[in-house]
């Protein structure tokens, strides 16, 4: 069999020993941690333990960090018109959101689609700051949903200085942390971020956890996004997945210990890739290159390039991408990303990403490097055939 390498981290991400070891020691557990006997009360400990860790990994407190099944369903629980604070019960009539934002942030939650607007964002995948200072209603205190990092570009967002002027306006700001955790320190106060989203399998935790975290308690939501037996706050309603949140846990303890190192480690892999794909195909995009990235994330294109065949030329030599933007049925779909960018179509149909992680090694970099040699000298072939210009 074709030894494998894997770059699609941002997908999801190899579960962490720590994470493994944490789902045997819940699957060894028979309560429920709503019993109140001793085996329920086990299993609630460690629900417990693990929200402390997923606080830490953010500068919160464990009594803000509620459980969710992804961070799909963080966001939705996120993006509630009837959010309220201390000083403001009135409902939010108007959510603004940039236009790189993940499919679950831009599906709106539960604000109707005619109170949904679009921040542009300019052509490094950066949100236009002064865009959203004019989109901003004086009238009606907003909220505000604007990512970290995207998920595509790994371009990350002025997300304080938007906080400032969100805060500025009364409204709220809920920032999708999931890319960028694991990745780089992150602190939610700092970042000005009244509400955060993280999931559980980016970070080397397992399928089907997540959470939304709150900066301060009293930020509420009178609506629960799912009815029932009252857990997690009364917001979550359901038998928490024990195993689930303590791999989460066990995975953001882990991520908290070497922050520095894996991203250092994971940029020098980057920069190598980079150079690599530079010097085998001189025309070849880097997208968001001149702006901060997330040190372990590359979307490019070759004009002339289709992602449906080059993910598939890859994968057949043992090379694991994705391409800019794939939906869940797995077919490739134009990227909304890069069209907020001003990309052209042609090129768009060619992004390819590769996202690396702290198990990645010079080895699968070089893996890479060859198929993309293979590859991308077909490309060029191809194309002197057909017109004499190279693709």
């Amino acid at each position: 069999m074709t030894e494998r390498s894997y770059f699609d981290w941002n997908a999801t991400a190899p579960v962490r020993p720590e994470a493994h070891e944490a789902v045997a020691a819940a699957h060894a557990l028979t309560g429920n941690p709503s019993s109140v006997h001793a085996e329920g009360r086990a299993a609630r400990r460690l629900v417990e333990h693990a929200r402390e860790d997923v606080a830490k990994l953010v500068g919160a407190r464990p009594g803000d960090v509620i459980f969710t099944a992804s961070g799909t369903e963080a966001n939705a629980l996120a993006l509630t018109p009837s959010i309220e604070t201390a000083d403001e019960k009135r409902p939010r009539g108007k959510l603004l959101i940039s236009a790189i934002e993940h499919p679950s942030v831009r599906s709106g939650g539960r604000f109707p689609r005619e109170a949904i607007a679009d921040i542009p964002v300019d052509t490094d995948g950066r949100i236009e700051l002064a865009a959203l200072s004019a989109a901003l209603p004086r009238t009606q205190r907003p909220l505000v949903s604007i990512m970290l990092a995207n998920n595509e570009t790994g371009v990350i967002q002025p997300v304080a200085e938007a906080a400032a002027m969100v805060h500025a306006a009364g409204g709220l700001l809920h920032v999708d942390a999931v890319q960028a955790a694991g990745r780089f320190a992150i602190e939610i106060g700092a970042l000005g971020a009244d509400l955060l989203t993280l999931s559980a399998h980016k970070i080397g935790g397992v399928k089907g956890a997540g959470a939304l975290i709150r900066a301060r308690e009293d930020i509420h939501f009178p609506e629960p996004l799912i009815r029932g037996g009252g857990q997690e706050r009364g917001l979550r309603a359901g038998t928490e997945n024990v195993a689930g949140i303590a791999a989460f846990g066990a995975a953001a303890k882990a991520a908290l210990r070497a922050p520095f190192e894996e991203a250092a480690h994971m940029l020098a892999l980057r920069d190598v890739l980079e150079e690599g794909i530079r010097k085998i195909a001189p025309q070849a995009v880097i997208f968001g290159a001149a702006a901060e990235r997330l040190p372990n994330t590359i979307l490019f294109a070759v004009p002339g390039m289709k992602a449906e065949t080059a993910i598939i030329a890859f994968d057949l030599e043992g090379i694991a991408v994705s391409s800019g933007a794939a939906c869940s049925s797995g077919k490739v779909q134009p990227s909304h990303v890069l069209a907020g960018m001003g990309v052209s179509p042609g090129l768009t149909r060619g992004a390819i990403r590769l996202s690396l992680g702290f198990s990645t090694t010079k080895a699968d970099v070089e893996r890479f490097q060859n198929a993309w040699r293979k590859l991308a000298g077909g490309l060029c072939k191809g194309s002197d055939e057909r017109s004499g210009i190279a693709a």
